[in-house]
């Protein structure tokens, strides 16, 4: 059929446009021309694409990716979208959705990734949130800050919620409390002091945020936070001090929490402060809600005594500038780094603002102690000997705005590389991070620096225990359940065979994914088969869960294929193109050398608008989808390609 415009009316002046992954969203119209009439068809399948047809020349060409509905082979999809079986807005508010008398867990976070840990035990008209954390950004989500859980189901019953528990102070686990604290209520939140020191720190620069209510526990507090919840506050091993364990008793049996934790050794491999699990182990554990994010590691944690000592055969052997990288929050690593390097006689220098707050924070608190001269401002480096120089730094992931980063680049004011410095990596590569990581090692190599990691010699020791320790941890409390999380999948269904050694049955080993809604009896531990949204919520810039599956969709578009800008002048009564369009193109051709292929869609361009000038009702928006559709075919069919295409009519 012909198209005609009669009952459409004109976008009034300064509408929102939809991009091109929003148009894909809906079966779109297929738009050709046929014997000098625009022809619109129905979509010819369910992904609304037209592909080429298939002849001896196209047989083998790539198939046309899709942007609008499908994601990247490499996306995970669900993470952007509600599960199935996801809850609604009006199921959410119902109080009988769920059965009465019965104790609930829902994971928000930290079981589908590394990163955006939380959790929470529902029972009646009471909630427990258990941390509340963040995750770094994916190749996935370009351009974002951060990702942290989502409240939509917390933000519906927050006046039900009677305490927000804080296990440690490492970012993956309390880092997302600024973006959330007004959306749950202001509900108090559960810590201890060093928590509340960094929290206070980041509520600080957050506009906005409502005075913190917080209570800070000790080793073995009970509290009791509600009619039917009660907590009591352990300590583990960690590499920030203070982490806590949970045991939080229920109306269906104690539910322990390790928060992150690793078993401690001493240099000649004898397990410390057993104390805790021998305790843990007369409390006739339910479930046990276990850290997995090395379960599929073999052997036990490395001494950090061991870690120690490595470092400070290196800072012997560095003839000049050492600088190392590790997280800011390793705040007992970084008190080691602090004693050694004043041993030594070499001065401290920190880079980062996050780790100089961090070691500011635990000295003031005592949980770390040195000389005051030790450490100096970072301005004071041109006037100390090389071999007297220990500089911390940020970065170690190769996060592009952190301080290493900066240096090896030749971008911080005050460090640049020299040949023969010693750079030295004390940390893990969080998964995802590996290709950043790599290639900030080769720079600092090509530079001439020395290069240190843990894959060199033991100067790192994991937060988490491995696959040994979580089977000594079992084996010696006891629980009838185990539930592990913080971690991903295929790491986390690693406990099933490592706790088959011990005879442990493999369906009391319960696998949950972000928001499975968990019904948990004194016998019995089950997905109900409804779940919570617990999608991503992204952080970019000021803006909370603005950027959205659609612009994701448009952002990876871009970076993978590039775009194409086509600026068209017509007359506004006759439809007459009055000049060459202008194209501008970025990601996707190099203009002056493509010139016969731009002078070709100009050819294009100019067929589609006579085509469409006898059609009188025809907009601009109208007019801007056939040159879309008509520009994005006719490159295809040329490269193989499929940039964005943005269409600009230009009325006069």
């Amino acid at each position: 059929m012909v198209a005609r415009n009669n009952n459409k009316k004109p976008l009034p002046t300064g509408s929102l446009v939809p991009s091109e992954a929003e148009q894909k969203l809906k079966p779109p119209r297929v738009v050709h021309i046929e014997n000098g009439q625009v022809v619109v068809a129905p979509p010819q399948n369910k992904t609304g694409n037209r592909k080429p047809k298939q002849n001896q020349s196209n047989r083998n060409r790539r198939p046309k990716r899709d942007f609008g509905r499908n994601p990247l082979p490499s996306f995970s999809e669900h993470r952007l979208h509600p599960k199935e079986g996801v809850l609604s807005d009006s199921e959410m508010n119902q109080t009988s959705l769920l059965k009465k008398d019965t104790v609930y867990y829902v994971p928000l976070g930290g079981l589908e990734e590394i990163g955006r840990n939380c959790g929470f035990f529902e029972y009646n008209d009471e909630i427990v949130v258990i941390d509340m954390g963040i995750q770094f950004p994916e190749a996935e989500t370009p351009g974002v800050d951060w990702i942290i859980p989502n409240i939509s189901y917390l933000e519906k019953k927050k006046k039900k919620i009677k305490g927000l528990i804080i296990t440690h102070g490492h970012y993956d686990h309390f880092g997302a409390v600024p973006y959330v604290l007004e959306k749950l209520g202001n509900p108090t939140i559960y810590g201890t002091a060093l928590i509340k020191a960094i929290l206070e720190k980041k509520l600080a620069e957050m506009p906005n945020v409502p005075k913190m209510k917080f209570q800070i526990i000790k080793n073995h507090d009970r509290v009791k936070l509600s009619q039917n919840f009660t907590a009591e506050f352990f300590g583990v091993s960690h590499t920030i001090p203070d982490t806590t364990g949970v045991v939080l008793e229920t109306p269906a049996g104690k539910m322990v929490h390790f928060a992150d934790f690793r078993l401690e050794y001493d240099e000649h491999g004898n397990p410390l402060n057993m104390e805790e699990f021998e305790w843990l182990a007369k409390q006739n554990i339910h479930s046990l809600l276990m850290d997995s994010t090395n379960a599929d590691g073999e052997g036990h944690s490395t001494s950090e005594k061991i870690v120690e000592k490595n470092l400070e055969e290196l800072f012997k052997a560095a003839e000049g500038r050492i600088i190392l990288s590790t997280f800011a929050s390793m705040i007992e690593r970084l008190g080691e780094i602090i004693t050694i390097a004043e041993r030594i006689g070499r001065k401290v220098l920190i880079n980062g603002r996050s780790m100089k707050e961090n070691i500011e924070i635990a000295k003031t608190l005592g949980y770390l102690k040195f000389n005051p001269g030790v450490i100096i401002p970072l301005e004071e480096i041109k006037n100390i000997p090389d071999n007297k120089i220990l500089l911390l730094s940020t970065g170690a992931q190769g996060q592009e705005n952190a301080g290493l980063m900066r240096i090896v680049t030749g971008q911080h004011r005050h460090v640049q590389i020299k040949a023969g410095d010693t750079v030295i990596f004390s940390s893990s590569v969080i998964p995802g991070n590996e290709r950043s990581v790599q290639n900030l090692k080769d720079n600092f190599s090509r530079q001439g620096a020395i290069v240190h990691t843990n894959q060199d010699l033991d100067i790192h020791s994991s937060g988490h225990c491995l696959a040994e320790d979580l089977l000594t941890v079992v084996k010696m409390t006891r629980p009838q359940f185990v539930i592990p999380v913080h971690a991903h999948y295929y790491k986390r269904a690693a406990n099933i065979q490592t706790l088959k050694k011990i005879g442990f049955p493999k369906e009391k080993v319960i696998m949950l994914d972000n928001g499975y809604i968990t019904e948990i009896t004194k016998n019995n531990v089950r997905f109900t088969g409804k779940t919570v949204p617990a999608y991503y919520i992204l952080v970019d810039g000021l803006g909370v869960g603005d950027v959205e599956a659609v612009v994701m969709r448009d952002r990876r578009h871009l970076s993978e294929e590039g775009m194409i800008v086509i600026v068209s002048t017509i007359n506004k009564k006759t439809g007459q193109l009055l000049k060459n369009p202008d194209i501008i193109s970025r990601g996707f051709i190099y203009l002056r050398d493509n010139i016969e292929l731009i002078n070709q869609v100009r050819d294009k361009i100019k067929n589609t608008l006579n085509q469409t000038k006898s059609q009188r009702n025809a907009d601009s928006e109208y007019i801007k989808t056939l040159i879309r559709e008509q520009v994005s075919d006719f490159l295809y069919r040329k490269t193989e390609r499929r940039p964005m295409v943005l269409p600009v009519i230009i009325e006069v």
